[in-house]
């Protein structure tokens, strides 16, 4: 890899938000139940060993969380704060767009959506000259991803480990991670 290479970390939000308290936990997400968002920029550093870049796309159409925003900057992402009319996915469509940007670079990407609106844009930036992955819950990861050849997949809780609380998941182990103390409490 190019010594001036990087890794751009692309986040939707909303779709993370969305699937943890819809589908994982069936309610808003207590504290500890929050992705630790710093985490994830440390896991991709260390894992492709490069400089990471985190993009954290937010419906801002009726407000800004300033709040959140000053964390995010504080830990070393770039909010995109985007607004649009009611009728308008404006995360998704910046992602997209931003995907499309990606093509006329050689850095690397992840993706950390489920979405498979993106499925189109990520299986474009799979020309064979740049690592790609997806970072999310496995089991909720839109199907689409894995037609997409080279494409590497990260969990959010088991391989980032971006969570301070074990969420109440059900998982596929592969059995040289199976350990009968997981299970023997």
């Amino acid at each position: 890899m190019a010594a001036d290479r990087k890794t751009w970390v692309l986040i939707d939000g909303e779709n993370i938000d969305a699937t943890l308290g819809g589908s994982i936990l069936g309610r808003r997400p207590q504290s500890d139940e929050r992705p630790r968002w710093d985490r994830i920029l440390t896991f991709l550093a260390r894992e492709w060993n490069q400089e990471v870049q985190g993009l954290f796309f937010l419906n801002a159409s009726t407000n800004l969380p300033m709040s959140f925003v000053q964390a995010l900057l504080a830990l070393g992402y770039t909010p995109v704060p985007l607004s649009g009319d009611a009728d308008e996915k404006v995360v998704d469509i910046a992602i997209q767009r931003t995907l499309r940007a990606l093509r006329d670079r050689s850095d690397d990407v992840v993706l950390v959506s489920h979405d498979g609106d993106f499925v189109d844009d990520v299986g474009a930036l799979a020309d064979g000259s740049r690592r790609l992955g997806v970072l999310a819950f496995e089991e909720f990861r839109n199907a689409g991803f894995a037609q997409i050849p080279g494409l590497r997949f990260f969990d959010l809780e088991f391989d980032a480990g971006a969570f301070d609380a074990q969420l109440p998941r059900v998982r596929i182990i592969p059995i040289d991670e199976f350990d009968p103390g997981m299970f023997l409490r």
